[in-house]
């Protein structure tokens, strides 16, 4: 469904169980940074309002989105984190490097999550312009981070 026809810090309250024992790794890709904050706080926020404690969200930054993949595949290694949030933002441009960057995190974040048989998710926005990113992290289309950190705690109690 189109964001513009949907919140995405709406959500219901399907599969959403007790996280207090549950360990969430977030990547945050700093490219975009001010985007990416606001993406990172909507999760953490959301984490906590589901039960997650502080001190069983890790946080880690990586240069860009391109590298949430890799960064992705080491805290999903460690058998402590029972899921990883990925957070990045890649605005469209005047070169192809945007359809490279979107295809390969998304296959990448995919490929980990598949291989480490844990929730590795997908909060990378994806827009044309830098108003749009702004409308999705916490604008007037709602969070991203909130969508991605409410999609981790619903896998978890899958």
């Amino acid at each position: 469904m189109a964001t513009s026809l949907k919140s995405l810090s709406a959500h219901s309250s399907k599969n959403v169980t007790d996280m207090s024992d549950k360990t969430f790794g977030i990547i945050v890709s700093e490219w975009n940074e001010d985007v990416t904050e606001a993406l990172y706080s909507g999760a953490y926020q959301t984490l906590l309002e589901n039960g997650a404690k502080k001190e069983n969200i890790i946080r880690r930054n990586v240069p860009g989105s391109f590298e949430l993949t890799l960064a992705a595949q080491w805290l999903a290694q460690e058998e402590s984190i029972d899921a990883v949030i990925c957070l990045g933002c890649v605005i469209q441009g005047e070169t192809k490097h945007f359809d490279f960057i979107c295809d390969a995190v998304a296959h990448g974040i995919t490929n980990v999550g598949l291989k480490y048989n844990k929730p590795v998710i997908f909060g990378v926005l994806t827009p044309n312009t830098q108003q749009q990113a702004m409308d999705r992290a916490g604008g007037k289309h709602g969070n991203k981070g909130d969508e991605a950190a409410i999609t981790a705690v619903k896998m978890l109690g899958f």
